[in-house]
C-alpha cells in the first residue's frame, strides 16, 4: 500500500494585472507653467472626451528633475517655467479598453498650455502598476488649513477603509494651484511597508479627489527608510 503525496509547487510571484495602466508619451515641448495642471487637464479632456467620466482615467502631471547639476526645480509659479528635457514623457492612468482610442486621438495633437506648445509625437511605453512596498504622490489633496498630523490622520483613515492597513506613512511639501474656481492646496505623501495587493490597490484608487488634475495618484518609490520612518 503506498500514499504518495506530490511536493507543493511554488506559487508563481504575483503580477499585477494590467486592465489599467500607465501609458507613456513622447512629448515635443521645451518649456511648460510650473502649475499646469488645470490647463493641461482642460487639453486632454478636450481630445478625449470621456476621460472625465471615466473613473480608472488620471493624469501624471509633468516634472522636470528636482535637482541636478546644481540645478533645482523652480517654485516661484507666478515668474518661472519648467524647462523639460528631450526624455520628458507625458503620462496617461488609462483602463486597457481605452488605450488605443486614446493615443489616435492624441498622437499629433498639438496642446496649448498656457502660451506653451505642447505636441504629443508617439506612444512610448505602457507599464503596469508596481508591486514594490513603499508608493510616493506628490500632490494629495487637502485643505489650506489642514495641519501635517491632521492630514496623515485622514490619509490613513482613508486608506483603511480600502482594507489596505496603514503601518507607515510621512508627508512632506504643500504646493498651491491656480484654477479659475480658486486655489487647490496638496501635500506629498509616501506610504510604506505594503504587500504587493495592497500596493497595486492603492494604485488603482488613489487617494482623495482631482485625479484628472494629476492629484492622488500613487508611483512607486525607493523606500521610506531613505528619508526618515514616520508612524
Amino acid at each position: 500500500m503506498l500514499f504518495w503525496e506530490e511536493e507543493k509547487e511554488e506559487e508563481a510571484p504575483y503580477e499585477a494585472p494590467d486592465d489599467v495602466l500607465d501609458i507613456g508619451y513622447q512629448i515635443d515641448c521645451r518649456t511648460l507653467p510650473l502649475d499646469h495642471a488645470w490647463s493641461l487637464s482642460r487639453a486632454v479632456a478636450e481630445a478625449l472626451p470621456w476621460f472625465e467620466e471615466e473613473a480608472d482615467a488620471g493624469l501624471h502631471l509633468i516634472h522636470g528633475a528636482e535637482s541636478g547639476n546644481g540645478w533645482y526645480r523652480p517654485e516661484d509659479v507666478e515668474n518661472e517655467v519648467l524647462h523639460l528635457p528631450r526624455r520628458a514623457r507625458l503620462y496617461l492612468r488609462l483602463p486597457k479598453a481605452r488605450v488605443e482610442e486614446a493615443s489616435e486621438a492624441l498622437v499629433g495633437r498639438t496642446f496649448d498650455i498656457d502660451g506653451h506648445p505642447l505636441r504629443i509625437v508617439r506612444e512610448a511605453g505602457r507599464r503596469r502598476f508596481s508591486i514594490l512596498s513603499t508608493l510616493f504622490s506628490r500632490h494629495v489633496l487637502t485643505d489650506e488649513d489642514v495641519g501635517e498630523a491632521d492630514f496623515l490622520q485622514w490619509a490613513a483613515e482613508q486608506i483603511r477603509a480600502m482594507g489596505i492597513p496603514v503601518r507607515k506613512m510621512m508627508s512632506g511639501k504643500t504646493h498651491a494651484f491656480r484654477t479659475p474656481e480658486g486655489s487647490l492646496f496638496t501635500r506629498t505623501l509616501m506610504v510604506a511597508d505594503l504587500e504587493p495587493e495592497q500596493a497595486v490597490e492603492l494604485q488603482r484608487r488613489g487617494l482623495g479627489e482631482g485625479r484628472k488634475m494629476g492629484f492622488g495618484l500613487f508611483l512607486p518609490h525607493k523606500g521610506i527608510k531613505s528619508v526618515k520612518e514616520t508612524h
